[in-house]
């Protein structure tokens, strides 16, 4: 989302959610923020410690071990990975010599055959979505916590799972706690919430942040299936939990207040859904429905629903895309012109290269950012130079100073050092 003040809303953001804390929130329960991207929850149990996730690499893992040690002196003889994400299981190396049980569920869905031929695109765009070669001032933050580890050199530690459940729910009492894992895909298809009745507590994984969703991920992947999702959050708000831990962000304590939070972020969601599958049908595009679809003041202000890693706007493209696919029923877009010929001709409908150059400098003098882009773009097709580069990058600079999400930020930075790199 673009805003005026949109970077500084973002720092902003970070500086009170990212704060480093260690909480017991009940008797044998304690929530660990903000050291490490994700957050992780340890339970004491009579003899051990059940760990939920093992923050993002493997130097983290390894304060997160001395913490549990501190508060507990036990070991680690269990641990739950709510999903398969690289933040929330990468510091489980750190765990290895005390031999834990690890548990995890399989996908509700398979992923896309062969998408291991796009793993150099989907490398480099999620370089571009986490800013990975910018310092901190530039970066902010990734949005809903703190940089990842790698960027400062750490390393990832992986350690599979040693038991991998196909089965919905999995009742366990594991060294005199009871839990119940629940499968119920959202960001991921074998996402784990997982509910401790004797402790009133739920840790949902990523199925709940404090901001707007990543309801896609701009560095691309297969449809996170928003409706199926909303269900995920159904089944959650259906339990009394008194505490509720999610993967990223704080914690919610009260049960009328998780209803209420749980409640409104399942409902701007629907909203969504709702508002573009309606347009859908009215016949309307795609980039129609992402200028025109915002969330209603209700929800947009909401600090938990500010788009500082989803975008409302990325949202509605991704809906259009899932049920109606590419084209939007304009047949002048059946066969449309080849990029390069098409960008030809409006160069030359407009008085040339030249003119166009003068008229991208002008946009971003005048500060009109995305027109400046999009001047750029067609010179850039058809082999506009340097200059044209050059400009995209400063546009591209200039822009990202206006975006919420650090997620958006972040690629505009990206692209913007590319091209200063570029020859």
């Amino acid at each position: 989302m673009l805003a005026q003040d949109g970077a500084q809303s973002l720092r902003d953001f970070t500086t009170k959610n990212d704060r480093e804390t260690v909480s017991q929130v009940t008797e044998g329960v304690w929530y660990v923020l903000g050291l490490g991207h994700s957050n992780a929850v340890f339970v004491e149990g009579d003899s051990s410690v059940i760990l939920i996730d093992t923050l993002d690499t493997l130097e983290r893992g390894k304060r997160l071990l001395e913490i549990i040690q501190e508060k507990t002196r036990k070991e680690v003889k269990t641990i739950l990975y709510t999903h398969g994400h690289p933040d929330h299981r990468g510091g489980a190396g750190a765990f290895r010599e005390s031999a834990p049980e690890i548990l995890a569920f399989e996908p509700k869905n398979a992923p896309l055959e062969r998408t291991e031929l796009l793993q150099g695109i989907q490398n480099q765009r999620g370089g571009r979505q986490f800013g990975y070669s910018l310092t901190d001032e530039e970066a902010i933050s990734q949005g809903i916590g703190p940089r990842e580890g790698v960027v400062y050199g750490e390393h990832r530690a992986f350690v599979p799972p040693t038991a991998v459940y196909s089965e919905e729910k999995v009742n366990r009492k594991i060294d005199g706690v009871e839990l119940e894992m629940v499968r119920l895909p959202g960001e991921a298809e074998e996402q784990m919430m997982i509910w401790f009745p004797q402790k009133e507590v739920l840790c949902c994984g990523d199925n709940y942040f404090g901001c707007f969703p990543n309801l896609y991920a701009i560095r691309g992947g297969q449809y996170r299936d928003i409706a199926t999702w909303i269900h995920s959050l159904d089944v959650i708000l259906s339990y009394p939990a008194r505490y509720l831990l999610p993967g990223h962000t704080a914690a919610i304590t009260g049960r009328g207040k998780i209803q209420e939070v749980l409640g409104n972020f399942r409902n701007a969601m629907d909203f969504v859904l709702t508002k573009t599958l309606e347009g859908m049908n009215a016949g309307k595009s795609a980039e129609q429905l992402a200028s025109e679809i915002r969330l209603p003041e209700k929800y947009a202000g909401l600090p938990y629903l500010a788009e500082h890693y989803g975008c409302v706007e990325w949202t509605v493209r991704e809906i259009y895309s899932a049920y109606l696919g590419w084209f939007d029923g304009n047949p002048t877009n059946l066969h449309p012109l080849p990029p390069e010929q098409r960008s030809k001709k409006m160069l030359d409908l407009m008085g040339g290269n030249g003119n166009v150059l003068a008229a991208a400098q002008t946009a971003l003098q005048n500060k009109e950012y995305q027109w400046c882009l999009e001047l750029c773009d067609l010179l850039l097709l058809s082999d506009g130079g340097q200059p044209a580069r050059q400009i995209k990058a400063n546009a591209l600079e200039k822009i990202a100073e206006y975006e919420t999400s650090a997620n958006g930020r972040h690629y505009y930075l990206e692209c913007a050092k590319e091209l200063r790199n570029s020859r």
